[in-house]
């Protein structure tokens, strides 16, 4: 069974998910920072594949990636760091990039380099659903790569009624039609949003991401979901700390007082 599968079978609540740069803020950082967020316990891991243009990403995340390009680092690259992460990383591992670099890269080689490194599944924010449909699920499915779909505020609920029919893994539940960044607190409107999705009762379990920084805004997410994703607050974070332990307990110290 896929891990990400796996986790959602044996833990039904309070998921926490975390997102980091590849590259950022060393190149050869990505290790360091998988050891340090499985040593605290953190469910699952979002691995970004830098990209120039990260249209869904506010000034943090745009930053880091513009860092991590600097630094030297490629989606290849990132894959010969994976390519042993597997003997110390037991947790689910789920790249996030643009299908712009994807694309290029070959979706089908994507795919097997991801099974290669135990790569569980992937985010690719601007993939649209149909033409995920058509040309890239079938090969995704031969190498047992989950394709995680977003859903927004403005999403018809016939159109999520089809991605939950049509995807495995879990939804990225996104809190808002704006990009990445941290946030106080969720709105009335937000939290309708969350209890509206909440009451479809899906058969995939939803994460909540963006805005997600401190206690406030991770048990409202994880109240109405099965869990929720952190970005922008620990990559800021990642940049702030000496080391990557120091970021994590950093952030856990944020998003638990």
């Amino acid at each position: 069974m896929n891990r990400i599968n796996q986790l959602f079978a044996e833990k039904k609540s309070n998921i926490l998910s975390i997102y980091f740069c590849a590259g950022h803020p060393a190149l050869d950082s990505t290790l360091p920072i998988l050891q340090a967020l499985q040593q605290a316990g953190i469910d699952i891991v979002e691995i970004g594949i830098p990209f120039s243009d990260p249209m869904a990403d506010g000034p943090v995340i745009q930053n880091a990636a513009t860092k991590a390009l600097r630094n030297g680092m490629t989606l290849q690259r990132l894959f010969s760091q994976l390519k042993d992460a597997r003997q110390h990383i037991h947790i689910p591992l789920i790249l996030m990039g643009y299908l712009n670099v994807i694309y290029h890269f070959g979706f089908e080689r994507f795919c097997q380099q991801c099974s290669q490194c135990g790569i569980d599944g992937a985010i690719i924010p601007d993939l649209p659903f149909d033409i995920y449909l058509q040309k890239y699920k079938p090969i995704a499915d031969r190498y047992g790569i989950s394709i995680v779909m977003l859903i927004t505020p403005e999403t018809e609920q016939e159109r999520i009624r089809q991605i939950d029919s049509h995807t495995n893994g879990f939804i990225y539940e996104v809190s808002t039609d704006a990009t990445t960044g941290a946030q106080d607190t969720f709105s009335t409107a937000t939290i309708n949003y969350f209890r509206r999705i909440r009451d479809m009762k899906l058969h995939n379990p939803t994460l909540v991401g963006f805005g997600i920084s401190n206690k406030n805004t991770r048990e409202a997410a994880q109240t109405y979901s099965q869990g929720c994703i952190i970005g922008s607050k620990f990559v800021k974070l990642l940049e702030e700390s000496p080391s990557p332990d120091a970021a994590v307990a950093a952030l856990m110290k944020t998003i638990t007082e």
